[in-house]
């Protein structure tokens, strides 16, 4: 019988602002493992962290490695069973371990995603087949629905591992920096006949955006610029991965040329906030397509 001590948490940040981590810390059974990997050189909380939660460690990768390569490096770290990949921007519902303990004894899972607290339009698990998906869709939010529903996919800010059926901890394609990782990591798993479930009672509060912050000037426009990029980037990369070539760029074409045409709109009305938005989503779609690494870090972000 597994416990909850055959479980650590894998949480990775940059420049996550104290009250944002803390606040995630708080939310965790103090029992149980905990790994923060900072995706930078040095992380300045360090010793106030490591002195209020006994139960954690803290490394840091050298450099930014993105969401998909910190949460590697992180798992290269646990030595348990089972680990609970968990955005810095996330508090656990106060009942999330005592459902999760039972589900450490079902041996079939490879990954079981959770779902939000007062959540009234945001699926956090589906399928790839857009009919079947939609199906799913409009059962998503009804209450009757069993604890564990059998999915394709789970989003990537909270995804329960099971270690032993997985047999990697570089679960992750790494030439991803955001972005699609763990749809492209579902992919995999489907591939192999991996289970993958949907947990309704292992609940979670999503902050959204909250991973990185920073007081410094620009950060939140440079930001803008970082998202968008990689939003298009690794969008055209995931489906030409999962779909082929051709498919990723039927699927993408009206999505170029309509950022393309929204950046010139928003430059003629002086809208920079906008045009900026649209800019980097050309320019990331472009840069994928030509085959590009995705390698735009911005100013604040390597």
């Amino acid at each position: 019988m597994y416990n909850l001590s055959n479980l650590t948490i894998v949480i990775v940040t940059f420049l996550t602002s104290r009250e944002t981590l803390n606040d995630c810390l708080n939310s965790i059974d103090k029992s149980i493992k905990v790994i923060v990997v900072e995706n930078s050189i040095k992380f300045k909380d360090r010793q106030f962290f490591l002195n209020r939660f006994k139960n954690l460690r803290i490394y840091c990768s050298g450099k930014n490695l993105g969401y998909g390569g910190g949460n590697n490096f992180g798992l290269g770290k646990v030595k348990t069973d089972f680990a609970l990949i968990l955005n810095p921007d996330t508090i656990l519902d106060k009942y999330f371990f005592k459902n999760l303990k039972p589900l450490l004894n079902n041996k079939s899972f490879s990954v079981i995603g959770c779902e939000l607290i007062d959540n009234k339009n945001y699926m956090t698990g589906g399928f790839f087949d857009k009919g079947r998906n939609q199906a799913f869709k409009n059962d998503f939010f009804n209450t009757k629905r069993t604890n564990l529903t059998k999915v394709d996919w789970v989003t990537g800010s909270s995804m329960l591992l099971n270690l032993k059926r997985i047999k990697t901890k570089k679960i992750f394609d790494e030439n991803f920096f955001l972005y699609f990782e763990e749809f492209d990591f579902c992919q995999n798993l489907k591939s192999k006949n991996c289970l993958v479930y949907l947990c309704k009672s292992l609940k979670i509060y999503h902050l959204g955006f909250k991973s990185s912050y920073s007081r410094k000037n620009n950060f939140k426009k440079e930001s803008v610029k970082l998202r968008n990029w990689h939003w298009m980037w690794s969008q055209f990369y995931y489906y030409k991965k999962n779909y082929g070539f051709m498919n990723a760029f039927l699927g993408s074409a009206g999505k170029l040329f309509k950022s393309i045409f929204k950046t010139f709109i928003y430059l003629i009305i002086f809208d920079h906030e906008n045009m900026n938005k649209y800019l980097y989503r050309s320019l990331g779609l472009t840069s994928s397509i030509f085959g590009s690494k995705s390698s735009y870090r911005g100013k604040f972000f390597n």
